[in-house]
């Protein structure tokens, strides 16, 4: 689907979690994200430690939104 709308003329970002999936279809913007079943946080840590760390990804993500890439890229720390 992130293909489809790239196509379309607007940008997108696939945040996952397993990152050869989204080469393997074909994302051009990818943020490998914490885990599969808590994929833009992490509950076991404290309040405030897992706030900057959705904080760190939502950031990654828009700077990837906002880069222009020509083919895939992979967004890592």
């Amino acid at each position: 689907m992130v293909k489809e709308i790239e196509r379309a003329g607007l940008p997108v970002v696939h945040v996952c979690t397993v990152t050869p999936i989204s080469l393997t279809v074909g994302a051009n913007r990818i943020v490998p994200a914490i885990a599969i079943p808590h994929p833009l946080g992490n509950p076991s840590l404290p309040a405030d430690e897992e706030k900057e760390l959705r904080r760190r990804l939502v950031k990654k993500a828009l700077h990837a939104l906002e880069t222009p890439v020509d083919g895939q890229k992979v967004f890592e720390d």
